[in-house]
Parts: C-alpha cells; sequence; structure tokens
C-alpha cells in the first residue's frame, strides 16, 4: 500500500505544477480509448506485445498529441462518410423495395374485385357516371408501427382510404445504431386533395 502526502495543501489545483502537461496526457489517454474503441468495434484484434515502452521526454509530447489529433479526426470522419454512405444505400434499398411492391400493386388491381373494393371510396351514385381515379402515396414504415399506423388513417381519413401493405421479407440496417429492423412497404390509395393532405400529414409525422 502507498499513501502520498500533499505537501501543498493551500495551493490551488490550477496553481499547481504540470497540472498543464497532467490535462495533456489526459486528452492523449482519452484519444487513445477512443481509438481503441472504434478498433473493438471493427472486430480486429489488439496484439498485446507484453512489452512495456519507455516513457517519452516531455519534448515528445507535441509529436504524440500530432498523432492522436490526426488519427481521431481521420476515424471520426472516416464514421461520419460511413454512416451518410448507410443512410444513402438504406435509403435506396427502401425505394427499390417500394418500387417492386407498388408495381405488384398496381398489378393486383387490374383484378375486378380488386377494383369493387377500392370503388368504395367513391359516392356510389359516382361510381356509375366518372372512372376511377385515385391518387396514392407510398412509402416504407417499421413493422412494429402499422396497426398505429393504420388506427390513425382510418380515423384522421374516416375509412375512406384503401391501405395495402408487404412485408420486406429481410431486415434493414439502421445506419445509426446499426441494429437490425424489420419494415413493411405501403401503398395509400384516396380521392381528392383533402384526403391527399391527410394522407402525407399522417406519412410524415
Amino acid at each position: 500500500m502507498v499513501q502520498f502526502r500533499d505537501l501543498n495543501p493551500d495551493v490551488n489545483v490550477f496553481q499547481r505544477k504540470f497540472v498543464n502537461e497532467v490535462r495533456r496526457c489526459e486528452e492523449m489517454d482519452r484519444k487513445l480509448r477512443f481509438v481503441e474503441k472504434e478498433i473493438k468495434k471493427a472486430n480486429i484484434d489488439i496484439v498485446d506485445t507484453g512489452e512495456n515502452p519507455e516513457v517519452p521526454f516531455p519534448r515528445d509530447m507535441i509529436d504524440l498529441e500530432a498523432t492522436f489529433e490526426k488519427l481521431e479526426n481521420e476515424l471520426k470522419e472516416i464514421n461520419t462518410n460511413q454512416e451518410a454512405l448507410k443512410k444513402n444505400f438504406l435509403e435506396l434499398t427502401e425505394l427499390k423495395h417500394i418500387l417492386r411492391r407498388t408495381q405488384q400493386f398496381f398489378d393486383e388491381m387490374e383484378d375486378p374485385s380488386i377494383l369493387d373494393e377500392s370503388n368504395t371510396l367513391l359516392d356510389p351514385s359516382e361510381v356509375t357516371r366518372a372512372p376511377l381515379r385515385l391518387g396514392f402515396v407510398a412509402g416504407v414504415i417499421g413493422r412494429e408501427r402499422i396497426p398505429t399506423f393504420e388506427r390513425m388513417l382510418w380515423r384522421v381519413c374516416r375509412g375512406n382510404v384503401f391501405l395495402r401493405q408487404s412485408e420486406i421479407e429481410d431486415p434493414l440496417e439502421d445506419p445509426t445504431t446499426s441494429d437490425q429492423v424489420h419494415k413493411s412497404v405501403f401503398i395509400i390509395f384516396f380521392q381528392g386533395d383533402q384526403l391527399k393532405n391527410r394522407v402525407k400529414k399522417i406519412c410524415e409525422g
């Protein structure tokens, strides 16, 4: 056991000798821990050579600080670029699924039984005298949010929309958390600008 005695108890901590040097060492330690965390996150093995490096001279601290600063900045830039690429990849992947599923939906809409169900969006007196002209909004939503999404649409639009949804088989990676998220493609058919605005507001919410 080792006990240290403070021989300058009345001296403020900011006025003590070597305070700045200790702070610089703490900052370098923080940067090294950040680098270590990034190495482990990338599943790269850290080789322990068992060697104890020699204590650097005070004049070498400037070079060490510059090296650690450069490493930290490079890693942060890589992380930012990687997150942007993952986000862009996710958006393109979602768009691919939207295009595929909406094509399937439109193919199904050629089925007379589906058209009969869609005709409920129109006033019965208008069905016989006007062609079916519906607007639509398509997008991607987390699978667990679908029940709430459906209830919101039904309540706000008073049942005057036609919702179809299809699950995306493979989970998609969240670019921020790297979690695997299960999502579904949806397409909502409606008639008129009023319903269009309501549907878009719900989808953007």
